[in-house]
């Protein structure tokens, strides 16, 4: 599968300490999501800006970070490589049923009580999380599935989304 319709990666061992890292990958996010929204199909865009955390938003350390608890989630390297893929791959999505899909194929979940559209490149390689408000959406979270287990489940579950569906 190919992500070449990605931006590049946004490695920290091009920045001199980690945060150089962290101030670039808020300058990304910046342009993505807050000096302009992206697009999605027949609903606005929404962004979680509380609680604020070193002067930045909510959704941006939820791009970076790991762990159940948001207190004290920590920062994920893979996820931060990826600051710049969340934008493109919502202006992928489209609101019908992904057909042999070359960038982006998606379903609906529910986690508790939040629904969810997660979106993800052919290969569950790369997931990307937004939240159904119902009269807007919320850019949620990213995650990289590194072990076949992980891809094969949300696979799984992509599947038995669509199974019987138009």
């Amino acid at each position: 599968m190919s992500s070449d319709w990605l931006p590049p990666l946004v490695m920290e061992k091009n920045y001199p300490d980690v945060a150089a890292y962290a101030e670039a990958l808020y300058a990304f996010f910046k342009t993505d999501f807050l000096d302009s929204l992206p697009v999605w199909p027949e609903c606005r865009v929404g962004l979680k800006r509380e609680p604020l955390r070193r002067g930045k938003e909510a959704t941006f350390w939820h791009f970076l970070t790991d762990g159940d608890d948001e207190e004290a989630r920590q920062l994920d390297f893979l996820r931060c490589e990826r600051i710049r893929w969340p934008r493109p791959v919502m202006e992928a999505f489209t609101n019908r049923k992904p057909k042999d899909a070359d960038r982006v194929v998606w379903w609906k979940n529910q986690r508790k009580r939040d629904v969810n559209f997660v979106l993800a490149l052919p290969d569950f390689s790369y997931l990307f999380v937004v939240r159904d408000m119902k009269e807007y959406v919320l850019p949620w979270t990213q995650y990289v599935l590194i072990q076949e287990h992980q891809r094969r489940k949300n696979r799984d579950e992509y599947n038995a989304y669509w199974n019987g569906r138009p």
